[in-house]
């Protein structure tokens, strides 16, 4: 759709997620690790949507960041004080663990994009676009978990890419109410089309049966898509993998909550409770 024109530990995670993030599952000698990659991910989000910078201002601070990352493979390398925290705890998790550093860069990408089709009021023309970002957005995320839990065969990555895309997707699903109004749009434009959803209801978030029918095809196709990744549960090694069932059965639980709004998300966001967590670990169990 085209819409008009050596630090300190990293500071707690303080926003909503839809899954654990190093929790007590973890293996306790990787959170530290996986903490440091949430962090480096998590606050080049931030500087690409959050506060009220410019566009302009805000790839000028991605590029900045991207030369830190640059520059971590360098130990005597002074990073700058306004992301010391990030990449004190990341420089040496990508020396303990040889971390393949390109996964990061394309975090980077993504971030860089985002940017770019907001100050463009720009959308995703097809669904090879739209995954195309999420290869970027989210896939390397798990690669590098992977990379961490010792699993590299190319099957489990492909697992995980799925899971990956997925994740992306129900979050995209889950948040068109506070998205589109900041400017970020998702509902692919070949989609839209096929299902007969004009552009001005989207903008101004009107939940016609049009939108209802989009969005439900689209919360099949992401429930599809999870489902078949979560076969990778059983390729990753001991608690780590019931930390990754819950993960999966987050993103499910997100989807049971779409459904139960009968796919109003243009109009209200769901999100996860307390008392979903039993009903995920129930569902864990018998994964």
């Amino acid at each position: 759709m085209h819409p008009p024109a050596p630090a300190s530990p990293p500071a707690p995670v303080q926003h909503y997620e839809n899954f654990p993030v190093a929790s007590f599952l973890c293996p306790a000698h990787l959170r530290a690790p996986i903490s440091a990659i949430y962090h480096f991910a998590r606050t080049a989000d931030d500087i690409a949507d959050e506060g009220d910078a410019t566009p302009q201002q805000r790839l000028h601070d991605l590029q900045a960041y991207r030369q830190d990352l640059i520059a971590a493979g360098d130990q005597n390398h002074t990073f700058s004080p306004r992301w010391a925290q990030v990449f004190g705890p990341l420089q040496s998790t990508i020396s303990a663990h040889q971390l393949p550093v390109q996964d990061l860069h394309e975090l980077l990408d993504a971030f860089v994009q985002d940017v770019e089709k907001t100050r463009n009021h720009a959308g995703y023309a097809t669904e090879a676009e739209l995954l195309d970002y999420c290869r970027r957005s989210a896939n390397p995320i798990g690669r590098l978990l992977l990379h961490l839990y010792g699993v590299t065969k190319p099957h489990a990555l492909a697992l995980s890419d799925g899971i990956c895309t997925a994740l992306q997707l129900i979050n995209f699903w889950q948040d068109l109410s506070t998205d589109i109004p900041r400017g970020r749009y998702y509902l692919t434009q070949e989609d839209c089309t096929r299902f007969g959803v004009l552009q001005p209801d989207i903008l101004a978030c009107r939940q016609t049966p049009s939108a209802t029918n989009l969005i439900a095809f689209y919360v099949a196709s992401a429930r599809t898509r999870m489902q078949k990744g979560a076969a990778l549960v059983h390729q990753v090694p001991g608690r780590a993998g019931w930390e990754l069932r819950l993960v999966v059965q987050g993103g499910l639980r997100i989807l049971d909550k779409i459904e139960a709004l009968q796919f109003a998300t243009l109009t209200k966001r769901p999100s996860l409770k307390w008392w979903d967590l039993p009903v995920m670990l129930w569902r864990a169990l018998w994964m």
